[in-house]
């Protein structure tokens, strides 16, 4: 995954930024990367059966991207994780829903356009104004998300690509574990 359809799909991003790909291709190349991702997926399911937890997972509100939540997706679930993916264009009010219903133990909200980001910062809100975020770590990511964004907005945790977010979900989980059993 890494080698080839991440590593792939940089390539895209940069020829796209300097206007040598246009939107047309990208779209291709998405497509083609999220149907590299299905044959991925029973593999990364199979390589860790021991249920670590629950995630429950989204694109904000006014964000219709889903290739980078898909990854995160698999990777989680390769992981050892149940994941609820709730889509894109995720209402703040679905994920307080959903966090009460599945009690889990990280909510990934996720973003490709800068313009979403207030959405990311309103969800985070949501989740503390239902007093939920004691019962769960909340984390974040997304092409435009930074760690200082993350920390600005009471995120728990940010990570800049699939793999890194399922470790920091990881070292996240153990450190409440160590801070619950003190």
């Amino acid at each position: 995954m890494d080698n080839a359809l991440v590593t792939g799909m940089a390539v895209v991003g940069n020829k796209f930024k300097n206007n040598e790909l246009f939107l047309p291709e990208v779209m291709i190349a998405a497509r083609a990367m999220k149907a590299g991702l299905k044959i991925l997926e029973p593999v990364l399911r199979k390589s860790n059966a021991e249920l670590k937890g629950t995630l429950v997972l989204g694109t904000v509100r006014g964000d219709l991207h889903d290739v980078g939540k898909n990854m995160v997706s698999m990777m989680f679930r390769g992981a050892g994780f149940e994941v609820i993916d709730l889509g894109i264009d995720v209402p703040d009010e679905v994920f307080v829903e959903k966090i009460r219903e599945h009690c889990p133990e990280v909510v990934g909200l996720s973003a490709l356009l800068s313009t979403t980001l207030p959405a990311m910062k309103s969800t985070v809100e949501a989740i503390n104004a239902a007093g939920l975020h004691e019962q769960t770590i909340i984390m974040v990511g997304g092409a435009p998300v930074t760690k200082e964004f993350a920390n600005e907005i009471g995120a728990d945790g940010w990570a800049p690509d699939a793999a890194s977010a399922v470790e920091q979900a990881a070292a996240l989980l153990k450190e409440r574990t160590l801070e619950a059993d003190r």
